[in-house]
């Protein structure tokens, strides 16, 4: 059975919302020379992103529990294009920082929101593969917005970006508006139900797994561009090649994952760790050989984030997957991305080597892999009917 329409709408509004964070830093150059701050400032722009999503998404989506959930998508999107535009017309560094601000509040609530209702149009039969279409978008943000994004700032300015995406966001306004039927009465957010679902150690633990495989892939993937060049001694304009490989390979294993993590969401979770961990720690014995590099880099892109998808079914079969359990979810993912490329630049700046981020993130996945342990000696462990 073909998913909805309604999902791959969802899909792109994760695409474009993706996109919104990511492209900074593909604009730092423009950015920097246009209002006058440093390149260091720039890059704040990328974590206070990460931070907006990590606070402020689950307290807007509380802010939301009233309001059915298609209600709730289009005022997170029309809060998204004002962030947006503010961000384009920003006349100073502070202005832009307040407006990645908004953009990432409604955006950390937007995927929440969104896979909820994912999950409310296909049932829990189909919840893994729909997620694979949802955070399908965040994939597709590597390989097509981020590229655009920053030719775009090549080609014309840095705002012209900022404003392409503002008008993909329109877009996805009245997609929502004509394509994602409403709920009726079981749109709405049963706030003391949510909250009651927290007590649960296995979610919390399926939280902890989440936010420390996403940390182990991102703590290796913030520096490879550093590993390809300077410890693998690839050409500068061999870099965008291999990221282009990279990110290929995520759209691929995120289908592959999708397709599969409803049916066998046990040997996907165990083996894709398992697979994370050990190609992690191979990439670090390897780092200054260029053909097992790129072997690792497409690896790290088939299981590394494609994982997303089970993950996300996994955070679901433990709770009632409603808007603001997936919303914490997507905080935890963040807290990982936060966390990972700071545990790796602090095994650098130690003199660790460029592959200290390599193995941390090895030692991440491994420690990710012993979250699952609790959940695997249960009988109905992230089963689709639990």
């Amino acid at each position: 059975m073909p998913m909805p329409v309604a999902v791959y709408v969802l899909g792109v509004g994760v695409f474009c919302l993706n996109t919104a964070e990511i492209m900074v830093a593909g604009l730092i150059p423009g950015i920097s020379a246009d209002l006058g701050v440093s390149v260091s400032a720039v890059g704040f722009l990328v974590s206070v992103y990460a931070v907006g999503m990590v606070v402020g998404g689950p307290l807007l989506t509380i802010a939301l529990s009233r309001t059915p959930q298609k209600t709730a998508l289009l005022w997170l999107l029309v809060v998204f294009v004002a962030g947006q535009t503010l961000g384009a017309l920003a006349p100073g560094y502070w202005v832009l920082v307040v407006a990645r601000v908004i953009t990432a509040l409604a955006a950390s609530a937007f995927f929440g929101v969104g896979a909820a209702v994912c999950v409310r149009l296909v049932g829990v039969e189909r919840r893994g593969r729909a997620m694979s279409v949802l955070y399908g978008g965040i994939m597709v943000a590597q390989v097509v917005g981020l590229p655009v994004a920053t030719f775009i700032e090549q080609h014309a300015d840095w705002r012209t970006s900022f404003w392409v995406v503002d008008a993909l966001a329109v877009v996805c306004v009245v997609a929502v508006a004509a394509l994602v039927p409403a709920g009726g009465d079981t749109e709405t957010l049963d706030l003391r139900a949510e909250l009651r679902v927290f007590r649960s150690p296995r979610l919390w633990g399926a939280y902890a797994t989440n936010a420390l495989v996403i940390g182990a892939v991102v703590a290796g993937f913030t520096y490879l561009s550093l590993i390809y060049t300077d410890a693998a001694h690839f050409t500068p304009a061999t870099v965008p090649v291999l990221f282009a490989v990279y990110g290929i390979a995520t759209v691929v294993g995120n289908t592959i994952v999708g397709r599969f993590a409803d049916r066998y969401p046990r040997p996907i979770l165990v083996g894709g760790l398992t697979a994370v961990t050990l190609i992690l720690a191979g990439f670090a014995l390897t780092v200054a050989h260029q053909p097992p590099t790129v072997i690792a880099t497409v690896l790290l892109g088939l299981i590394g984030l494609p994982l997303n998808p089970a993950l996300a079914a996994r955070v679901m079969s433990v709770s009632n997957a409603g808007a603001l359990v997936n919303t914490v979810n997507g905080s935890a993912i963040n807290v990982g991305v936060v966390v990972g490329p700071w545990l790796g630049g602090l095994g650098i700046g130690a003199g660790l080597g460029l592959a200290a981020p390599l193995w941390i993130g090895a030692g991440m996945a491994l420690v990710g892999l012993a979250t699952l342990v609790p959940d695997l000696r249960r009988s109905e462990t992230i089963s689709p009917k639990s």
